[in-house]
């Protein structure tokens, strides 16, 4: 695997991993830098009026950090990404009015196009009450603010855009009962877990012997 990319929503541990698995693989690592994006902070305070500011700052940025990744180079390093492209048009779906999407879309479209696809998306779920307490730990200030309501209408819209998801092999990771953070039994368990994958659409069990 050269590409591995890690989704799922706000809260659910995606740069955790991320970061254990590049460590593990020796892989470069690609974040998403939210705190990079200069209208962040205005989106949650005031969603309606900084959504699309936002979520084109955040596809444009997304794009420009996959780049270098579109030419196959057997020299390049490989890499983990905490973000999929894709789901950028989940989050803009869910905030931008119709004539903003619209707009959206167009630019959309024509930045996926050009987009890599991975060798494997692994998609981490996890309740509503957890999503809120992971949030709260991590003490980003301008997350304290996001409701349940939002969170979970995020989450739902994670497992629409995964239900039929067929583009690239995809794991989907249950991690209420697993602690990716702290936990060396829980990782080493899902990490030899990917590696005996062998491409289709697969479920982790963290309770299989």
């Amino acid at each position: 695997m050269r590409f591995i990319a890690v989704e799922g929503p706000i809260g659910v541990g995606k740069t955790t991993l991320s970061r254990r698995l590049a460590a593990s693989f020796d892989y470069q690592l690609l974040l998403e830098g939210a705190h990079e994006n200069p209208f962040l902070e205005r989106f949650y305070q005031d969603p309606a009026q900084w959504a699309l500011q936002t979520q084109l700052f955040f596809l444009l940025q997304r794009a420009e950090q996959l780049n270098d990744l579109r030419q196959e180079d057997l020299f390049q390093p490989a890499r983990v990404a905490d973000f999929l492209i894709h789901k950028d048009r989940l989050f803009a779906a869910l905030t931008l009015a119709d004539d903003e999407f619209a707009l959206y879309e167009k630019v959309y479209q024509h930045v996926i196009q050009r987009a890599p696809q991975p060798d494997l998306v692994i998609y981490l779920q996890a309740p509503v009450p957890v999503l809120q307490q992971r949030i709260r730990q991590r003490g980003i200030a301008c997350e304290q603010s996001i409701s349940a309501d939002y969170l979970q209408r995020l989450s739902d819209a994670y497992v629409s855009l995964f239900q039929h998801y067929d583009e690239t092999p995809l794991l989907v990771v249950n991690t209420e009962q697993l602690n990716l953070a702290e936990s060396t039994r829980d990782y080493e368990k899902l990490l030899q877990y990917i590696l005996s994958l062998q491409g289709g659409r697969h479920h982790f069990d963290p309770a299989a012997p």
